[in-house]
């Protein structure tokens, strides 16, 4: 089938016959969100910023709540404080287990470029501020509270439901997604994932689609060495690294790698087309036109960065590093290149491609070891899951659109992908404008009213995917 085609019938939306899971007693989810917010607070106060991790302290925070509620939990680590938390309840067995995942450590803080303490928790303007509210201890939140309300409904399952709250996502994965997969997969091994990687955005106080990510992009980091003779600095050099290093970031710094769209990416832009107004479909619908594709692209690289950056693969000069004195000409210089590639993108070709730009024999390109991520296809939009979450949004979202979506960032879908597993990433209701969510940034924060119908987003897929049938 064709994705664009596919993804047409996505955007109106779908109606089902309703399975015995999906007629099961609703849960109050206003109770449930007032909740999931004080669970939130108390999650975000506890600190596992990484490095150094200390994931065990969010790992026996949220233990707690699932044992007190009769669900077993237990904690599992590489090293003692690096610690993952794992909680089953128990199906039929008829299906194969669907997991909730979500991760426990949060990104560095600068706390001088904070305008609150972001380990308080504080509530202003309608948001929860705080390092690791939106990235990820939202999400963690969210299915922690779809595996409380599982069990006080006493919902019958056709497939074991695990939650799983890991550590060491911001930084390798060693501690935790990698750890699970090499000493504990039984424990979490599945058909489904639901994860971080995805949004539901919201323009001018209404929701216009659920973005559904099925597949990510694959980090991969990049040094720009410069090397030259070291010297007095009062006598310049023209093999100075420096001036070299500058030549060749400048240069990659310009550049807009090709457009690379793939099933997903298509499906994506056909998606937005359908739901937006007829200036921006026009953009969306002719990014591959002959004529007009490269003014197009150019438009949106300048208007829209998180567009842009799903048609292609792209890099980020991010650190520069040379000199030690004043009034010394370094004898090296370096420049750190994050680069996000596209699942199908010819890595080979993409490294002889910087070779040729930046055309200076004095600078080379290294590969740093990567984390293990590998290029996976992306996973399937016509299975019972992905069907669940399009229902479930037509249930929360009437007549808004289920589209999928590539992740411009980095999860740990990407190491479940290449074992088969269908990972499918999610995110709250946010308005991109004034900062959006600010996941990584100064003032994180996440929308204490979109949490609500997120959750009820997130529990009406999982009672359609898992719940029984009979």
């Amino acid at each position: 089938m064709k994705p664009i085609k596919h993804a047409a019938r996505l955007v109106l939306g779908s109606v089902s016959l309703l399975t015995g899971a999906a007629r099961a007693a609703a849960p109050d989810f206003d109770a449930a969100h007032r909740e999931t917010i004080e669970t939130l607070r108390d999650f975000v106060r506890v600190d596992t910023t990484n490095p150094p991790g200390n994931e065990t302290r969010g790992a026996e925070f949220l233990k707690v709540r699932l044992e007190r509620e009769g669900i077993p939990a237990e904690i599992v680590g590489r090293t003692p404080e690096r610690g993952n938390v794992i909680a089953r309840l128990k199906g039929s067995g008829r299906k194969r287990p669907l997991l909730l995942m979500g991760h426990l450590d949060t990104v560095g803080i600068q706390r001088d470029q904070w305008t609150v303490d972001p380990l308080a928790a504080i509530e202003r303007d309608g948001f929860i501020y705080g390092r690791g509210a939106a990235d990820d201890k939202c999400m963690t939140t969210v299915c922690l509270e779809v595996m409380l309300l599982l069990k006080r409904l006493n919902l019958p399952l056709d497939r074991d439901v695990i939650f799983c709250g890991m550590a060491d996502e911001e930084s390798s994965g060693y501690y935790g997604i990698r750890y699970l997969i090499e000493k504990h997969w039984d424990k979490i091994a599945c058909e489904f994932a639901l994860n971080e990687g995805g949004t539901i955005l919201e323009e001018n106080g209404a929701v216009k689609y659920v973005a559904v990510a099925t597949t990510e992009k694959v980090p991969r980091t990049l040094l720009l060495t410069a090397k030259g003779v070291s010297a007095h600095a009062s006598r310049p050099r023209l093999d100075n690294p420096v001036t070299h290093l500058a030549s060749a970031v400048a240069k990659l710094g310009e550049w807009q790698p090709p457009l690379k769209l793939n099933a997903t990416t298509r499906a994506f832009f056909a998606g937005i087309a359908a739901v937006s107004p007829p200036d921006e479909a026009w953009l969306y619908t002719h990014l591959e036109d002959a004529v007009v594709g490269a003014q197009v692209q150019e438009i949106i690289r300048r208007t829209n960065p998180i567009y842009n950056s799903t048609l292609r693969t792209t890099l980020s000069p991010t650190i520069l590093k040379a000199g030690f004195r004043m009034n010394v000409v370094p004898a090296d210089a370096t420049a750190t290149l994050d680069v996000r590639a596209v699942p199908d993108e010819d890595w080979p070709g993409f490294r002889a491609q910087l070779n040729r730009l930046i055309n200076d024999p004095s600078v080379e390109i290294n590969e740093v070891e990567g984390d293990g991520r590998k290029f996976a296809a992306p996973s399937s939009i016509d299975n019972e899951m992905f069907r669940a979450l399009t229902h479930a949004q037509t249930a929360v979202f009437p007549g808004r659109a289920t589209i999928p979506t590539m992740s411009t960032g980095a999860t740990d879908s990407a190491y479940l992908r290449p074992l088969g597993v269908h990972a499918y990433g999610l995110g709250t209701v946010a308005d991109q404008r004034d900062g959006g969510l600010r996941a990584h940034g100064n003032d994180e924060r996440v929308p204490i009213a979109g949490v609500r119908p997120f959750l009820e987003f997130v529990y009406r897929a999982v009672q359609e995917a898992a719940g029984s049938t009979k």
